[in-house]
């Protein structure tokens, strides 16, 4: 009887929610009907948007409301209310959702009311019937569950008119896709554009102000050659220090575009080399990737130059350790896989190197863990850490994090950051991948 008693009450509640979404109904078909006609002489075109939106409020909150009550999520589908004012009224009044959900608050003002007053006048007589049924004769109520019963079929027809048909569906998937491709169309963007400045940064402040004194050192020498020898020699020396050293700057910007060590050693091999100068206890666990370099179809056979692993710049451009150990943990890589194409493989070891390098940094983690996997239609990368946690996800993490994210979604990929106060943090990233 107690339980009875507590859904029932439940299904009251839940009920009398509907009553008063009913009257909110009823003022709102009352305003979409009132600027509808305002619409029409353009005096309410500028409020026919708006009215609209206040209507899909109130069907979210019934969606919530249902979902709630029955444990299944009710699917939405709406094109977006985005652009100049003429877009707007136009995409208010040819979305199919905008007549289901008129609909939906028409029939919510009729059986939201009506369902709800049946229940109040239930009450006494289950009460009553319940009382002597369960009290006296000690059996299960047969009247309170009655209340539930209304809940449950306030649910189901809201349920009914507010799912969108699977045309409308469609039409809201490819606006929401086509928005999705717009905002990663922009990181893409930003993204290049961050990276050609950083470029640009690289050369004027290394390699371009190297070769401006290897050209004033050059000249010095060229004008005391013949009066004195010693002091030529000495400038050509220093000349030579700074060609080699703008030549490592060089290296370092090219590394920073597209590392040499993944057309060398492919991914896996250049993870390897990630991991060993991480300065990290790193275990990589490799499934289903190539071992062996090979060369990309999109890239022409070119003999590379053997040349010391060196890891990228990081978020804030500094360089890891050049300490090289080696990599604990299991690798099992396939030497006759095919490899990914040349960007995935560049996206991934980009996330790989910025994730060891904030576990290196922030987190206080002396080991971590790296797994490539080789999925049917995407590259898998997972990088963990023991370290404190804490790491911010989206927009509002640091640069690196951000600039990973843009990454991906340049390449349709995703990224899962978990990281809880105290550890571990964990990414997780998936790359679309045609093998």
């Amino acid at each position: 009887m107690r339980d009875a008693i507590k859904g029932a009450g439940r299904a009251s509640f839940h009920l009398l929610g509907g009553a008063a979404i009913a009257l909110l109904c009823c003022l709102g078909v009352g305003l979409a009907l009132f600027t509808a006609v305002l619409a029409v002489t353009v005096i309410g075109a500028g409020v026919l948007p708006e009215t609209v939106l206040l209507l899909r409020r109130l069907a979210g909150w019934e969606r919530r409301r249902t979902a709630a009550l029955t444990g299944t999520p009710v699917p939405e589908a709406y094109l977006p209310l985005e652009g100049p004012l003429p877009a707007r009224v136009r995409t208010a009044v040819t979305d199919p959702g905008t007549a289901r959900d008129l609909i939906w608050a028409a029939g919510q003002l009729l059986y939201g009311l009506v369902l709800w007053w049946v229940s109040l006048l239930l009450w006494v007589p289950a009460l009553l019937v319940d009382g002597v049924v369960a009290g006296l004769a000690g059996r299960r109520p047969v009247a309170l569950p009655l209340i539930g019963a209304l809940a449950g079929l306030e649910a189901e027809w809201s349920r009914a008119l507010l799912t969108p048909t699977p045309a409308a569906a469609r039409d809201a998937a490819l606006a929401a896709r086509v928005e999705q491709l717009t905002a990663t169309r922009a990181g893409a963007i930003a993204a290049h554009g961050a990276e050609l400045r950083r470029i640009e940064r690289d050369l004027h402040d290394g390699a371009q102000a190297r070769l401006v004194a290897l050209s004033m050192r050059i000249g010095l020498a060229r004008r005391v050659y013949d009066s004195d020898p010693a002091a030529a020699r000495k400038l050509l020396d220093d000349a030579q220090t700074q060609a080699e050293e703008a030549l490592a700057e060089l290296r370092h910007v090219v590394r920073g575009i597209h590392p040499p060590i993944l057309t060398d050693r492919g991914l896996t091999g250049a993870v390897r080399a990630l991991a060993a100068s991480s300065g990290l206890e790193v275990a990589v666990s490799v499934t289903g990737l190539a071992d062996s370099p090979a060369v990309h179809p999109e890239q022409p056979e070119e003999p590379v130059q053997p040349e010391r692993p060196e890891q990228p710049p990081a978020g804030d451009g500094e360089r890891p350790s050049a300490d090289l150990r080696p990599t604990t943990g299991p690798l099992a890589p396939t030497a006759d896989a095919p490899r990914a194409p040349a960007a995935v493989e560049a996206a991934a070891y980009f996330v790989v190197a910025e994730a060891l390098t904030n576990a290196a940094k922030h987190s206080g983690a002396t080991r971590a863990s790296v797994a490539l996997t080789r999925a049917p239609a995407a590259l898998r990368v997972r990088v963990a850490d023991e370290g404190r946690g804490g790491a911010e996800a989206g927009e509002r993490g640091g640069s690196g994090l951000v600039g990973m994210r843009r990454r991906v979604a340049a390449l349709d990929g995703t990224v899962r950051l978990t990281s809880p106060e105290g550890g571990p943090t964990v990414i997780e990233v998936e790359l679309p991948c045609v093998w």
